[in-house]
This record gives structure tokens, C-alpha cells and sequence, in this order.
């Protein structure tokens, strides 16, 4: 019990083990309400003619799926339409089907007044080059689907371009940059309020500013102008949205929307201002669920971020595991114009993942924005092992043996352990 009222039941709807659920739960829990991971171990769905039975069951859901991220976005998307036949659901799942697609965020946007970036996607090659000056150069390629930076590249050539990458569609839009730094916004929004906002700046050498691939973060929420934080509430409203995360850049006419990530993390941000938006969505949850928070508590824990994993936390994130890889493997390397499945050697012992020339020539690759003289050539690339995709920055090494043509080094291997034991031996087919 809360106050004399009855204690709410939130399930948070995540199948990865991600801080944000975690921090999500802790809160929750904190406030002296339950909360209840929906985790791939425990969902059951129970439909007949009687109606739906869901185990466990809940007052509300926190809809924190990772659909970028997936292998299988579609059934993920369905698991969350079952709770929203129901219960209600923060971030309902028919609304984030247009988020977490960049060109229908975009569409929608536009067409409620909301700036955003020329963006041009076409379902056929020859339609999308033929868009290509009206972009000028550099302009932006990206996939339609895709998070952290991947699936991202700036695009300085003459070269036919294709209107997907590794089965996802791309789209061209304009660069719009500042000349002395790469910097954009990122405004955290809940319920029609702004929690608080942040400037991400590029690592050097780079043009992307994700906190993931080691950009960097200022708090911004006091120096937010009028414009860009009316874009950003504007563009969650029109999106249908409980909560988001806005990123803007500021172009030649004031900030415009370029994407809304329903998921947006919460390290990143907690770092550049001290605040968690897991309390503001916390007391969302809890409130329209019918339930109440300690208003003292609640400001109180928006000033932390727990992580630590729940008691009902699934079983391989109460081991502590994480993904393993061996001294070989097989991943899927992505440049502009196409993949390719091959043999990686892990090196632990090198801090920086190198390419041989000719894979990089076969799958396109694309110089970073930011190349300095004294700089080895490198090139970026998608890189997909243990079923998660990351962003890097690859050096083109003709040292590199052409049987095992990229060597993973711990700008990619720090998400992992690495096994010398396990190992693949033999190129995979073509």
C-alpha cells in the first residue's frame, strides 16, 4: 500500500539486458510500488473465448523493447500488442512502429509541422541516385531501421548508391553540420514534459555523435532554446508517444527533428545532467495506472541511476554473463554498398579493428568525415557478431591475412569475452 491506495503492478516489457529496465524496475520498486520484468522467461498469453489471461499479470506496461536491435522486431512488436489489447501500454506499440522507422518519423513529423531534414527514400536504385543532387555533398546515407550510429555514413562520392543495406532500406538525407564541431541535442521528453536536455559532441575523428561510439556530453537543459524544445515536444505528440528521447541539429533555419528514439538510454543523459528519466517514467506508469508516488522520494530518486539487476531479472543477467566470442568468428561486416559474411580473428591485443583493403572495397566502405595526415586510412563499417551490430572505425591494413580479412580489436571486443578455446576454421561459403 501507497498512501491508503493499493500498490501498482507495472511490468516493463524488455527482452535485453539493458540498464534502463533495470533502473526502470529499481525505481518502481523504490516508490513502494512492484515492478515486473516481461522478460522471455516468464510471458505467458492465454486467449480464448473467455478473453485474454496474461501471466504474469499487471495494471500497466513500460514498453522498453529494443526493436532496432532485434532479429525479430515484428513478433517483438506483436508481444507488445497483446498487453496494449488489455492493459495500457507507456509507448503504445502501434505508435512506436512509425518511431523506430527514421522515414516514417520523418513523414509524420512533416506532415504535423514539425522541421525536420530533407530526407529522400526510394524502393529502387536507379530512383534514389537519380535524387542525389538535390543533396549536394556530403549528405547522409542511413538505414531506415537502425541504432547506436549503425547503419550511418556520410557519403563524399560519385558512386551508385543502393536502396538497402544488409536487408534494411536506406534513405539519403541532407548533412547539416557545424563548421568548427559536430554537435547535436538530444531532449528527453515525459509526458509532455522535458526532463532535461544534452549536447552530444563526435569523438574525434568521427561526425556521429552517439554516446556509444565514445561521443561526448554537456548538459543542456538550461541553455535549451524556446524553438528547439517546442520542435521537440512537438515531435513526441505527433508521434503518439509517453516518452522519447528527441534528437535535433540546428541547421541554417533553427533546429530541426532528426530522429525519436522511444528507447533512448539513460547513461548518457544521467551523466550530463544528474537526472534519471526512469523516475519521471516511473511516475507515469504508476500515476495513470491509477496509483500515487511520494512526491520527496520521487525527486529524490530522479537524481540516481540504479542498474543493479532486479530479483526477477532473467537468469543469464543474474549470472552476470555476457556475450562470448572465440579466437575465430564468423561475423557480417557491412559497408555502403553491401555485406559480407567472413572469417574475424579476435586480437585482444589490438586497440583498434583492422580491414583488408579489398573487403573494404567489396562492401563499399566510407572514409569518416574527420581524417587527419599522420592517420593510418581507415574506413567505417557495421560489424554483426554474437547478434548484436556495432559502428566502427576500421584501419585498412594490407598486413591483415586475406583468409581472415578483419581483425576485431577492443574497440569491439570491450562488449565481450573473449574464449581462445572456441574458434571457427574455415571461411564460410560465399
Amino acid at each position: 500500500m501507497v498512501g491508503g491506495e493499493s500498490t501498482i503492478t507495472v511490468g516493463i516489457l524488455g527482452f535485453h539486458d539493458s540498464r534502463e529496465t533495470k533502473a526502470l524496475s529499481n525505481t518502481i520498486t523504490e516508490l513502494g510500488h512492484e515492478a515486473v520484468w516481461l522478460h522471455e522467461e516468464v510471458i505467458g498469453i492465454d486467449v480464448s473465448s473467455e478473453g485474454v489471461e496474461l501471466d504474469p499479470d499487471v495494471d500497466i506496461v513500460i514498453n522498453r523493447l529494443l526493436l532496432s536491435k532485434s532479429t525479430t522486431p515484428l513478433e517483438d512488436l506483436s508481444i507488445a500488442s497483446c498487453y496494449a489489447a488489455v492493459r495500457p501500454v507507456l509507448n503504445d506499440p502501434r505508435n512506436v512502429l512509425f518511431a523506430v522507422h527514421k522515414q516514417a518519423t520523418s513523414a509524420t513529423l512533416a506532415a504535423a509541422g514539425v522541421p525536420v531534414p530533407h530526407t529522400y527514400l526510394a524502393t529502387g536504385d536507379a530512383k534514389l541516385n537519380e535524387a542525389r543532387p538535390d543533396f549536394g555533398m556530403p549528405f547522409v546515407y542511413k538505414t531506415a531501421i537502425g541504432t547506436n550510429g549503425g547503419g550511418t555514413w556520410l557519403v563524399e562520392h560519385e558512386r551508385p548508391l543502393s536502396v538497402s543495406v544488409d536487408d534494411r532500406r536506406a534513405f539519403i538525407q541532407e548533412y547539416l553540420s557545424e563548421a568548427d564541431e559536430h554537435r547535436d541535442l538530444r531532449v528527453y521528453v515525459v509526458d509532455d514534459t522535458i526532463v532535461g536536455a544534452m549536447y552530444r559532441y563526435a569523438p574525434a575523428g568521427d561526425w556521429r555523435t552517439n554516446v556509444a561510439l565514445g561521443g561526448d556530453v554537456e548538459d543542456a537543459t538550461d541553455d535549451i532554446s524556446q524553438q528547439a524544445a517546442s520542435a521537440a515536444l512537438r515531435a513526441v505528440q505527433a508521434l503518439g508517444l509517453d516518452y522519447a528521447g528527441v534528437d535535433l541539429i540546428e541547421g541554417p533555419d533553427g533546429w530541426v527533428v532528426l530522429e525519436v528514439n522511444p528507447t533512448a538510454g539513460f547513461r548518457g543523459f544521467f551523466r550530463a545532467t544528474g537526472r534519471s528519466p526512469a523516475a519521471a517514467i516511473a511516475r507515469l506508469a504508476i500515476e495513470r495506472a491509477g496509483g500515487s508516488v511520494d512526491e520527496e522520494l520521487l525527486e529524490r530518486l530522479s537524481r540516481q541511476l540504479d542498474g543493479s539487476p532486479p530479483k526477477d531479472a532473467p537468469s543469464t543477467v543474474r549470472d552476470d554473463r555476457v556475450p562470448v566470442v572465440g579466437f575465430t568468428e564468423r561475423v557480417t561486416v557491412t559497408g555502403l554498398s553491401g555485406s559480407k559474411v567472413v572469417l574475424a580473428n579476435i586480437d585482444t591485443a589490438t586497440e583498434t579493428t583492422r580491414i583488408y583493403p579489398q573487403l573494404a572495397l567489396e562492401i563499399g566502405t566510407e572514409p569518416p568525415s574527420v581524417v587527419t595526415d599522420d592517420a593510418p586510412p581507415r574506413v567505417d563499417i557495421v560489424v554483426e557478431i554474437a547478434g548484436d551490430r556495432r559502428t566502427v572505425t576500421a584501419v585498412l591494413d594490407d598486413e591483415v591475412d586475406p583468409e581472415t580479412p578483419l581483425r576485431l580489436g577492443r574497440d569491439v571486443l570491450k562488449n565481450y569475452y573473449v574464449d581462445v578455446r572456441r574458434r571457427v576454421s574455415s571461411q564460410p561459403a560465399v
